[in-house]
């Protein structure tokens, strides 16, 4: 009798097999026949757990979503454990992706929103609004921190939190496609530490009180 661990391990396999595939090939290109043959289940394993393909790639997206949400959180709750001043904490967040940047590009081949996002004429409405919700949840959090900076410091020119944030996440995602391309991944690290002195020359500490 299959008990219902061994149950959630199938599914977390299945899940698995079939990220690396798609990140590596597609998701057009990746089958269920390619997933079940490198797992070495039957047809039947897979569907109790997916009754389609487009189910597969729905759950893929989900559990990728959710660790890049909690992701998100990580780094916002380091940075505010590290600094009390709003922009400081703005600064050390960009400072711990930066310091962090070769565990985003770690072993996989690539980026599974920019797979779905590249074939996404394959994705129903669902599928592609947990792409959008997840991406818009990190330009919303690091707009909100900048309108949160700009209440407590001046800034060195007219800023809009919304388009500056886009300008943060631009940088890195472009960076990460850099560094990829051309398998130097200090590119990424580089990148992010241009953008932080950039907000550091953007975003200007308090001035002293004059005596």
């Amino acid at each position: 009798m299959t008990t219902r661990t061994d149950g959630v391990a199938t599914r977390q396999r299945i899940l698995d097999v079939a990220q690396r595939l798609v990140l590596r090939q597609g998701f057009s290109a990746t089958t269920v026949d390619a997933v079940i043959g490198e797992l070495g289940i039957t047809k039947g394993a897979f569907f109790h757990h997916f009754g389609s393909k487009a189910d597969l790639g729905l759950a893929l997206v989900r559990r990728y979503a959710d660790r890049d949400i909690a992701d998100l959180h990580r780094y916002w709750a380091r940075a505010d454990d590290l600094a009390r001043d709003p922009r400081q904490r703005v600064l050390l967040f960009v400072g711990l992706l930066a310091e962090d940047a070769g565990s985003f590009l770690g072993d996989e081949p690539g980026c599974l929103y920019g797979s779905y996002v590249y074939e996404q004429q394959l994705f129903g409405p669902e599928t592609r609004a947990v792409v959008a919700e997840s991406v818009l949840a990190w330009r919303t959090a690091l707009a909100d921190r900048l309108r949160d900076v700009l209440g407590h410091h001046p800034a060195s020119l007219p800023v809009d939190p919304d388009s500056l944030a886009d300008t943060v996440l631009t940088a890195f995602e472009g960076a990460y496609v850099l560094s990829r391309a051309t398998g130097e991944p200090g590119i990424l690290r580089a990148q992010l530490g241009h953008v932080r002195s950039y907000l550091e020359l953007l975003l200007l500490p308090t001035p002293p009180p004059l005596d």
